[in-house]
C-alpha cells in the first residue's frame, strides 16, 4: 500500500481522521508506523498530500492532515476491454491494470468464457470498487477508474465497439498475430485480452472489422493477467 486512500467520512474534523480496516491494519503491521511519522496519503478522486501518524494500533488509527495540494498521476491512456475471467484471475488484472494507471475498464463475454463466471460476487459494484481501491493503493493514485459490462459479444463490436475505437489504435491481443505489438505507444489505445485459450477466429475477425489489429507479443502465450501487465507495460 503505498498511498492511504481517505474519504469524507473518514474526517473527525478539519484536521483529523479516524481510520479502520485493512487500512489500519497496514499501518500498523506493515508500516510499523509511530507517533510523528509521516505518510502518504490521497482523497479518493482527489488530490494528495500527507498524513502524520498520531495514535493507534491494528484496529484504529488517527493521523492529523493538511492540504491535499498535489495532484494524482496522469492516467494511462488505454481502454481496457478484457474477456470475463475466472474470478481470482480477474480481480488480479483489475488490480494490476488499475495500478498502471488504467481508468477504464469494458468486461465482455466470449465464446470460452465459462457462464458460471457472470455469476460470480465479483460483479457486484462493492467488489469493483475494493479491487479498485487495492490497486488505486498499490499504484499511488486516488482516481477510481469505470467499468462497463457487456454481456452480448456480437452487439458490442458491432455496434459500440467502433464508435470505441475511433480516434485510437485498435489493438486485439492473439497469440497467433503475425504483427508485433508496438511500444511506447503515444496517444490513446483500445486493448483487447481474450479469456483463457485467447478468441476464436470469428471474434478476432469481429474485432478487426471494428477497427482492430491482432498483434502478438512474441513466441510464449501467457496466462491473461500476466498478459495485460506485459502489454500495459510495453505500450506505456
Amino acid at each position: 500500500m503505498n498511498i492511504i486512500l481517505l474519504e469524507k467520512d473518514d474526517f473527525i474534523d478539519v484536521s483529523r481522521v479516524s481510520i479502520t480496516g485493512h487500512r489500519s491494519e497496514h499501518i500498523s503491521a506493515v508500516l510499523r508506523a509511530e507517533p510523528g511519522q509521516t505518510l502518504k496519503i490521497g482523497m479518493i478522486n482527489g488530490n494528495i498530500g500527507q498524513g502524520i501518524f498520531i495514535a493507534g494500533d491494528s484496529q484504529h488509527i488517527e493521523l492529523e492532515v493538511g492540504d491535499f495540494t498535489i495532484a494524482p498521476p496522469a492516467p494511462l491512456p488505454i481502454t481496457l476491454i478484457v474477456a470475463m475471467q475466472r474470478p481470482k484471475t480477474m480481480k488480479k488484472i483489475i488490480q494490476s491494470a488499475t495500478a498502471m494507471g488504467v481508468k477504464r475498464f469494458i468486461i465482455i463475454e466470449t465464446w470460452k468464457v465459462e457462464k458460471s463466471y457472470w455469476s460470480s460476487p465479483l460483479l457486484q459494484p462493492r467488489e469493483f470498487e475494493e479491487q479498485f481501491r487495492l490497486g488505486l493503493a498499490q499504484g499511488g493514485d486516488t482516481v477510481v477508474p469505470t467499468i462497463i459490462i457487456k454481456k452480448r459479444f456480437k452487439p458490442f463490436v458491432e455496434d459500440e465497439l467502433p464508435g470505441i475505437v475511433n480516434g485510437t489504435l485498435g489493438l486485439v491481443a492473439h497469440p497467433t498475430a503475425t504483427e508485433l505489438c508496438p511500444y511506447n505507444v503515444n496517444g490513446q489505445v483500445t486493448l483487447a485480452i481474450g479469456p483463457e485459450g485467447g478468441f476464436t477466429a470469428y471474434e478476432v475477425d469481429k474485432m478487426s472489422a471494428a477497427g482492430m489489429l491482432a498483434v502478438n507479443i512474441g513466441p510464449r502465450p501467457l496466462r491473461s493477467e500476466f498478459a495485460v501487465t506485459a502489454i500495459l507495460a510495453r505500450l506505456s
